[in-house]
């Protein structure tokens, strides 16, 4: 149970998972705001042009105050879910962090002459002196 349980969390906060869910909520929330657009302007204004119907300044003001209610919602859930991705991301960060390595030396200094030399040198190109095997200087 223990491994499906850390298979779980490693499927759900891969980069693609999270990504699409936001996508989706954020995807709903913007219908939110073309619905608001489409009935409280887009309507009344073809509505008003084709004589269809009349409306009041109350009916107007209110059609306004949707809309502005649409894009202010949408906004909240887009700063809500970047906060929640933030704090997602930063507790991945810490749960990954691995111990790096210390890196391979490539260079190795001369014993005679004290230049850095490649560690496969067999002989010195400043000095020319042969260099000592491994075991020797161990």
């Amino acid at each position: 149970m223990k491994k499906f349980i850390e298979e779980f969390k490693a499927f759900a906060l891969r980069g693609n998972v999270m990504d699409m869910a936001v996508g989706v909520i954020i995807g709903g929330a913007f219908s939110s705001i073309v619905t608001a657009l489409t009935e409280n302007v887009l309507t009344p204004i073809l509505n008003f042009c084709t004589g269809a119907q009349m409306y009041t300044l109350a009916q107007v003001k209110e059609f306004g105050a949707n809309f502005v209610s649409s894009v202010v919602n949408f906004v909240i859930m887009a700063f809500i879910l970047f906060c929640l991705l933030k704090a997602v991301n930063k507790l991945v960060a810490l749960g990954v962090k691995k111990e790096e390595e210390p890196a391979v030396p490539t260079t190795k200094v001369c014993p005679f002459c004290k230049s850095e030399i490649p560690i496969e040198a067999t002989r010195c190109p400043h000095c020319t002196s042969e260099q000592p095997k491994e075991e020797e200087t161990k």
